[in-house]
């Protein structure tokens, strides 16, 4: 890499400004906030005071294009944020730094004076463009599936478009159930003949029908679609964008890292300052299972049986029993193995983050059935092996890390041609490795067995009747 004379000229005047602050900073009379927190951090890690307070810096080395750039030049955030987590081990910090993605004044050491400018979550839909979003990060490459800024800005997650088009169907606002406003807007340059090509933003206006209003009210706003805030309730903390499932809370919503800058006492903060793909389904919790909403009274009603309407879960109930109180819902049938595993085992990413296109509603996107792992009386899974050194499979599986996949492995594949990397041929059989335990599951096949499913009932609904876990 060759550094320009800009490059040059930038880093040479940041050395300088860091130089003289450092040359200074002795002769304060008073401590420095950051000087606070560095004592308050080295005390908590258990070496009293005798950790070296001093001015932390790093130089990000590359942009998200993998060249140098403007921003490459010294950063003093961790000087502050000195016990702050690796956010993931695809964004080290000494290769990007924090400013690519949070923005702010990174030489600054004042608080204010840094965090002019800051995206407190990057992830946010409003600012992702600007950080998550740049060209070369999560959006620009010629592989639509590394484009994920644009998938899940037109997801069923991040525009509502199902939701609100039945509640405008039900009350005559539209003659039918097919979306025309979204949460959000949103246009699909290539639509399928089952998805829509856009979306306009939802409004409320003089001609809107009451019913719309109070869905506004009641639902939208303070709802679980991306762009919304979290209510501030324990089990419903979460973040925004990209954040509201790669960033996991406590369901407390108290901050259990080491940076000594945010509180563990006030709620609303996430669990750690990391990223994860291995989500558990109790972030997933967070927004879905809660309760139901009522097309009735456009309200909300927690179910009774979980908090804050109950009383809180005994921190020693043991986990499994925990899992099958928190999971479903009382009123719905599920599997044994839906109620083992994790929701992010049977959804893939397409199905939870979008695939790019505006699909009217979650039975439309959904194509992953019990059939897919099992296979039916007739048919075997369908299954693949992989043969790209540049299979999204793979990527997906070193991202996670609780699963190992090869050049040459067998996995199994969904009607769309998704290859689900964590359900793989083993010795003549097929496994299923857990995405967020790495747990071995095996897979039994329908065809041998004593099931009377008949060939053309090959929904999962069909298999709930006769395999429904009782509680």
């Amino acid at each position: 890499m060759i550094m320009t004379t800009r490059h040059a000229a930038i880093f040479l005047s940041a050395s300088l400004l860091l130089a003289l602050a450092a040359m200074l900073m002795p002769w304060s009379p008073v401590e420095q906030e950051w000087q606070g927190y560095q004592r308050t951090y080295f005390a908590s890690a258990g070496t009293g005071v005798g950790g070296e307070i001093a001015v932390r810096q790093v130089i990000p080395r590359l942009g998200p294009d993998g060249q140098p750039t403007a921003k490459a030049a010294p950063e003093l955030c961790l000087t502050c944020h000195i016990g702050l987590e690796e956010i993931s081990p695809s964004h080290p910090v000494e290769t990007f730094g924090c400013v690519i993605c949070h923005a702010g004044l990174g030489l600054a050491l004042d608080k204010e004076q840094a965090h002019t400018g800051l995206l407190a979550n990057p992830g946010d839909l409003s600012t992702a463009p600007e950080s998550c979003g740049q060209s070369g990060c999560h959006a620009g490459h010629p592989d639509p599936s590394r484009n994920h800024l644009e998938q899940v800005t037109r997801s069923l997650q991040a525009t509502y478009a199902g939701g609100i088009a039945l509640v405008r169907y039900t009350f005559g606002a539209q003659k039918d159930l097919a979306p025309a406003y979204g949460v959000i807007g949103a246009v699909d340059p290539q639509p399928l003949s089952q998805t829509m090509p856009a979306l306009a933003v939802y409004t409320i206006t003089q001609s809107s029908l009451p019913p719309e209003g109070q869905f506004v009210q009641n639902c939208l706003d303070g709802g679980c679609h991306l762009t919304e805030p979290a209510a501030k309730q324990p089990y419903r903390y979460r973040a925004t964008g990209c954040a509201a499932c790669h960033i996991l809370y406590n369901d407390d919503g108290r901050y259990t890292g080491a940076d000594p800058t945010i509180s563990r006492d006030e709620p609303g903060h996430p669990a750690r300052h990391q990223l994860t793909t291995a989500i558990p389904f109790s972030q997933c919790n967070h927004c879905h299972n809660r309760g139901n909403y009522s097309l009735r009274s456009m309200a909300f009603t927690p179910r009774p049986d979980l908090p804050p309407v109950s009383a809180p879960i005994p921190a020693t109930m043991p986990a499994e029993g925990r899992r099958l109180r928190e999971y479903y819902q009382p009123i719905g049938q599920f599997t044994k193995c839906e109620w083992e595993l994790d929701c992010i085992d049977c959804h893939t990413q397409a199905e939870a983050m979008g695939d790019g296109h505006l699909w009217p509603d979650q039975k439309s996107m959904q194509y992953v059935q019990c059939r897919t792992c099992h296979g039916t009386l007739t048919e075997a899974p369908a299954t693949a092996t992989i043969t790209d050194p540049d299979d999204p499979a793979l990527r997906l599986a070193r991202l996670n890390g609780h699963y190992s996949l090869q050049m040459g492995d067998g996995v199994v594949v969904t009607e769309r041609g998704e290859k689900l990397g964590s359900v793989q041929r083993r010795d003549g059989r097929l496994v299923q490795f857990g995405k967020v335990d790495g747990r071995e599951y095996a897979v039994p096949p329908v065809q041998g067995s004593q099931c009377q499913q008949q060939p053309n009932q090959q929904e999962s609904r069909y298999c709930h009747q006769c395999h429904t876990y009782e509680r």
